[in-house]
Order: structure tokens, then C-alpha cells, then sequence
């Protein structure tokens, strides 16, 4: 494979938390593993967030020094530049006097969930890639003809997509133009090794409730929130005999609603709204046998976030309905995460079964009593289904594998 020069166009800067950090450093770094030339981009024009106020900023201080930070660690160095786009469009970073040339010149320009609005920035591009991470909203937008959405798929040359069943038989959901190839999230196998788990117990991490984004498909809502397929399921490490952990939002539901709200007012293209835990739904978790943790708290560092999942013992949770009801095939970044640590996970099927083995050390559910099945599986056979998790992530989602096929779909 010939040496190529790849910019990663990203948004981890605006939103400085754990799993952005991980989902693009690990394709940004994991292409340079390869032997490519890369360059991580960041050109947003969402107000950075600054995570030491827990609030957005006009103010790029805290959004450079954590870009540095996450880079160096990750092995990039000073292979970044960040443009001031919501401000005056200033140029910062280690490459900012070649950061526009570089995109010029790039072979590829990889879009990551198209979450840099590329047609109004304006600047060159020999290939840019809509690399779709969070697939089913733009495809069923673009297939209803919404002007915003059209425009933004056609500023792109290729489209590649998470939803490993779209464009194919197993998803009715229609692709999107120029859809050139299906992938997953590329793991970075050695920073996930660790030894056994420290903690006896399950977890996962996320948001609990998030408004505004659902989406309509043959005439009925696609919801965008996860907390409506949790509640399916409330009760099930109970009925297992095993509390599982959920990290997310625990702040009083009145504050969180009304930082978010004035976040949305300064970008409300940009924000997605997460709400606390109300009183209702933190009696169901606790009475249908869930812990809960913090879930900011452990996310606005990539490294305690990658302590949390070692410690675990494995991960339960579910998928968004966007994802599936039209079996759309996508598979979370961080449950890769899960598998890469040699941690079992319980996950809602949305289709991934199709493509990637289950039964050991990876189990799909449609059912309340298929995820109790599994995870009463797992604790019975501990050793072996976490070996199966490594091995699963080790096939399929080793960076050094997913992205030489990325590549060669897209005859790079």
C-alpha cells in the first residue's frame, strides 16, 4: 500500500469528552500506524466547550491545550492545527500555516460524522469523505429531500458508513449517494490491554436522555434518545441477579435543561440537548437493580474513561431506535472498547449480528430475557467469553484491519 496523506477533519476540540477523544484519535493514529501521512484538523464553527466551567466559551484556551494533550498521548505530537471558525477564522496549533494547504493537497479528507458543515467553510479539497459514524438521521433526511441535509452529502465525493446493513438487503433504510464502502470503529489494541477487572460488576456509559433529534421513517418516530429502549429493559439486572452501572448525567434536571437550553441558543446546529436523570426514572434504575456513576465526571479525560472500562467487568446496554428498528448494522465505538479490553458485552441488536460473530464474548438481544441469558452465560464461563471479547476486537475492529479495507473500498 503506497504512502498516503490523510487530513482527519474532527470535532473533539468542541466537545473535549472522552469518547470523541477515542473515536477520532483512534482513526486519526490508527491511519498513521499504517504508514500514512496524517494530519488532525479541527475547523468547526461550534463555540468550544470549556469543561473546566462546564459551559461553552468564546474562548479557545482550554479547547488548544486539551488538543495538544489528547494528540500527544494518542502519538500524533504536534500533528494538529485548529481553525477559530465561530470567531475571526484564526488559524491555531502546531500546523497552522500549512492546515489549509494540507487539505488542498490531502489524497483523503475524512469528515468525521460529518459534523463539519465542509459546504459553507470553503476550502479546497481533492477528496472529501463523509465518514458516517452515527448513520440512519442524514440518510432518511436526504431521502425526504431536506434542502440543509442535501447539500451537505453533496459537498462530499465518497460516503462511508457505520451501518454496516445499509445499501444491503438485510436494511430497508436507503443509502446515501456515492456510499462506498461499510465499516466499524478501529480499535488501538494495545491501549486497551489490561488484566483482569477490578471491579465485579457490569457498566456502560452515556447519555440518559436526549431530545430533539428524533427523525421520521414510514410514517412513525425514530427516536433519537436511548433512556426509551433502557426503560425496556429496567429491570433486567435484577431479574439477573447482577447490578449493572450507568454513568451518565446525575445533575438536577431544572440546572442541566437550562444550560443546554443556552448552549442551543448560541449553535443550535451543533448541540445536542442531554438532560439528568428525573426523579421518575432514577426510582426505576435503582429498583430494577442499577448503580449509578457520574458519568461527566469520568468522560472529560480520555484515560480515567479507559480505567472505568478496564475495571469493568463487562458491559450491558442498548442502541438507539434510530438504529434499531431499520436494522441499520451499527456497532458503538465504545462497546468496541469493551471488547478490546477483553470485556464481555451484552449489547441491543441492532443488526450487528449479521456481520460480526455473537454468542461468545459478544451477544446481541431483542429481548429482556435474551440479555439475561447472556450475561447469566457470561458469569458462567468468565474466562472464556472475555478471551472471545479480545479475539472478536482483535479480527474485527483492530485498527491495522479496518483501515486498510477502508482504503481499498475506496481505491486509495
Amino acid at each position: 500500500m503506497s504512502r498516503l496523506r490523510i487530513a482527519v477533519l474532527g470535532t473533539m476540540g468542541a466537545d473535549p469528552f472522552a469518547g470523541m477523544a477515542w473515536m477520532h484519535m483512534q482513526i486519526a493514529a490508527g491511519f498513521a500506524r499504517c504508514g500514512h501521512d496524517v494530519l488532525y484538523v479541527e475547523t468547526t464553527s461550534a463555540w468550544p466547550y470549556d469543561a473546566s466551567q462546564w459551559r461553552r466559551v468564546d474562548d479557545a484556551t482550554y479547547t488548544l491545550a486539551y488538543l495538544g494533550r489528547v494528540t500527544e498521548r494518542f502519538g500524533l505530537g504536534e500533528r494538529w492545527a485548529y481553525r477559530r471558525s465561530w470567531g475571526d477564522g484564526a488559524w491555531l496549533g502546531p500546523r497552522a500555516t500549512v492546515a489549509l494547504q494540507w487539505l488542498a493537497d490531502a489524497d483523503l479528507v475524512f469528515n468525521v460524522a460529518g459534523a463539519t458543515a465542509v459546504e459553507r467553510d470553503g476550502f479546497a479539497c481533492r477528496r472529501m469523505v463523509l465518514l458516517g459514524t452515527d448513520p440512519v438521521a442524514v440518510e432518511l433526511k436526504y431521502a425526504s429531500a431536506d434542502p440543509r441535509t442535501v447539500a451537505h452529502v453533496e459537498a462530499h465525493h465518497d460516503v462511508v458508513t457505520y451501518g454496516e446493513n445499509i445499501g444491503t438487503p438485510r436494511s430497508p433504510l436507503p443509502p446515501l449517494p456515492r456510499l462506498r464502502a461499510r465499516m466499524r470503529q478501529p480499535v488501538l489494541m494495545d491501549l486497551w490491554d489490561a488484566g483482569p477487572p477490578t471491579r465485579d460488576v457490569f457498566t456502560t456509559v452515556g447519555n440518559w436522555r436526549q431530545d430533539g433529534n428524533d427523525v421520521a421513517w414510514r410514517g412513525q418516530p425514530l427516536r433519537w434518545s436511548k433512556h426509551h429502549e433502557f426503560l425496556k429493559v429496567i429491570d433486567v439486572p435484577r431479574r439477573a441477579g447482577r447490578e449493572v452501572e450507568l454513568a451518565t448525567n446525575l445533575g438536577k434536571p431544572d440546572e442541566a435543561k437550562a444550560a443546554t437550553d443556552a448552549s442551543h441558543a448560541q449553535d443550535p446546529h451543533q448541540i445536542r440537548t442531554a438532560e439528568s436523570l428525573d426523579r421518575e426514572h432514577w426510582r426505576l434504575l435503582r429498583e430494577g437493580g442499577w448503580r449509578l456513576a457520574d458519568g461527566p465526571a469520568l468522560s472529560i479525560d480520555p484515560w480515567p474513561y479507559r480505567d472505568y472500562i478496564c475495571a469493568s467487568r463487562g458491559e450491558f446496554t442498548v442502541a438507539r431506535e434510530f438504529n434499531v428498528a431499520p436494522r441499520s448494522g451499527w456497532f458503538s465505538e465504545r462497546s468496541a472498547c469493551y471488547l478490546a479490553a477483553g470485556r464481555p458485552v451484552v449489547t441491543q441488536d441492532t443488526g450487528f449480528s449479521d456481520v460480526l460473530p455473537t454468542g461468545e464474548g459478544l451477544f446481541a438481544f431483542d429481548t429482556a430475557e435474551q440479555a439475561i441469558e447472556a450475561i447469566h452465560a457470561i458469569d458462567g464461563d468468565y474466562e472464556r467469553h472475555a478471551k472471545a471479547a479480545r479475539q472478536i476486537a482483535r479480527d474485527w475492529f483492530r485498527a491495522e484491519v479496518v483501515l486498510p479495507r477502508l482504503l481499498a473500498d475506496l481505491g486509495a
